[in-house]
């Protein structure tokens, strides 16, 4: 198959996946078409189950540089956290390995008062981070959330909706948080934990346990295939 490379102003973007998430991600990049046009869909020859969606050509990922070269476009993998974000991990690790860069959307109506922000996050509308926060790679903030100041966000992280983080926490890898959930500042948020939608942290977690309740207590391990299978 011959490669297509041209030049471009606009970021010629290629999305991970055929699902709802994939379809929200192609709405909101198409929203913005002085930064980014979408040009085509990509997943694994196991997952391909259409030629075409979003009226947009499916390319399986692993053929996917015989056609669109990594210098000419763009990845984004705006998955799901399931597996507790480490199969979203898998994806970016792999399109980085093929020497694609990846894109990160920032919707404008999001109120983001750091650029300390890494490669392939999803910051959709009526999110506030404020000054001084820093955040990893691969993370997803769907709508509305509240990230305090000076707090560290690491790698492969997941914030549902109306979560409040407070100021100066510290959130380790493949953390994810439930909707309405609250976390008291100058907490430390242990790599793996699961905050369950309307708990109300109070102290520092362990790894990988899941946590719920007002106070939020642990109950249970998030490593289970059970858990991940859920998110």
């Amino acid at each position: 198959m011959k490669k297509v490379a041209f030049e471009v102003n606009t970021k010629r973007v290629i999305i991970f996946g055929t699902n709802q998430t994939a379809q929200l991600a192609y709405f909101y990049l198409s929203e913005e078409p002085e930064k980014y046009e979408v040009v085509a869909f990509t997943c694994h020859t196991t997952h391909k189950t259409c030629d075409t969606y979003c009226d947009k050509p499916v390319v399986e990922f692993e053929k996917l540089t015989e056609i669109y070269s990594p210098t000419d476009y763009y990845l984004f993998a705006p998955m799901t956290g399931k597996g507790l974000n480490k199969i979203r991990e898998n994806v970016f690790n792999e399109g980085k390995s093929m020497g694609y860069s990846f894109i990160t959307f920032i919707h404008e109506r999001a109120t983001v008062l750091t650029d300390k922000i890494g490669d392939n996050c999803f910051i959709l509308e009526d999110n506030t981070i404020q000054p001084f926060v820093t955040i990893g790679n691969n993370c997803v903030f769907w709508s509305g959330n509240h990230i305090g100041h000076h707090s560290v966000i690491g790698d492969h992280v997941f914030f549902t909706s109306h979560v409040v983080l407070s100021g100066n926490c510290k959130v380790d890898n493949y953390c994810w948080f439930g909707v309405n959930a609250t976390i008291r500042n100058n907490l430390h948020i242990a790599e793996g934990s699961l905050l369950s939608m309307g708990s109300c942290l109070t102290k520092d977690t362990d790894p990988y346990m899941v946590y719920l309740g007002v106070p939020a207590k642990p109950k249970c391990s998030s490593d289970s295939e059970e858990v991940k299978n859920k998110l």
